[in-house]
């Protein structure tokens, strides 16, 4: 709404929470927009709301790792790339030891990140996710999973080329999911193995 309302008057400023944030700070230590009183008075009153939420928004991250640190498995989670707090106190949270599935691939599929089987004739064809199970995980893995791409492309060597590799032959989304498939499953060898992510070396 901020970004919308500014540029109606010729302020554009790049998308993303943090751009909007920094002009609300600016604003409130004095700059001073050329900009109608009512239209200044509707752009102070969004910019308060949106440092306010930020500040409670980060509060809150703030007590969340906290909270992570004291948990074994969630600390554990936390082991694995592209899994954070949030992420991995969500996940314990919702699924516990993960004992109760027989395989990474079960969990995997619990979450409806695995491709939908339209095989026939013999042929075999895997078509989209599922997208059955627990939607608030599963969001959370491909968030986590788009993040970590942004990494390896920056420092491809860095990484499991499995991921580099997917990236290279699979559009952004699609890369991004089958990336968080793969996660899960360390997710559940985590879990269930009660043992940290060990990385892998080529």
């Amino acid at each position: 709404m901020l970004r919308a309302q500014l540029a109606e008057f010729g302020i554009v400023f790049p998308q993303g929470v943090g751009h909007a944030t920094q002009f609300a700070k600016r604003l409130f230590e004095g700059e001073s927009p050329d900009l109608p009183d009512i239209a200044g008075g509707v752009i102070a009153e969004l910019s308060e709301q949106l440092l306010f939420l930020h500040g409670k928004i980060a509060g809150y991250t703030h007590e969340m790792t906290q909270v992570a640190r004291r948990e074994k498995r969630v600390a554990l989670l936390q082991t694995i790339p592209g899994i954070g707090p949030i992420t991995a106190s969500a996940i314990v949270a919702t699924v516990g030891t993960g004992k109760q599935f027989s395989n990474g691939r079960d969990f995997a599929a619990w979450l409806g990140l695995t491709p939908l089987n339209r095989s026939s004739g013999g042929k075999e064809r895997l078509g989209r996710i599922s997208k059955m199970g627990d939607q608030y995980i599963r969001r959370l893995l491909v968030i986590g999973m788009m993040s970590r791409m942004r990494q390896i492309t920056k420092n491809p060597e860095r990484y499991d080329p499995w991921f580099a590799d997917i990236m290279a032959r699979k559009p952004g989304k699609v890369a991004a999911v089958a990336m968080a498939n793969k996660t899960a499953r360390m997710v559940w060898a985590v879990l269930t193995r009660n043992e940290p992510y060990k990385v892998r070396t080529v």
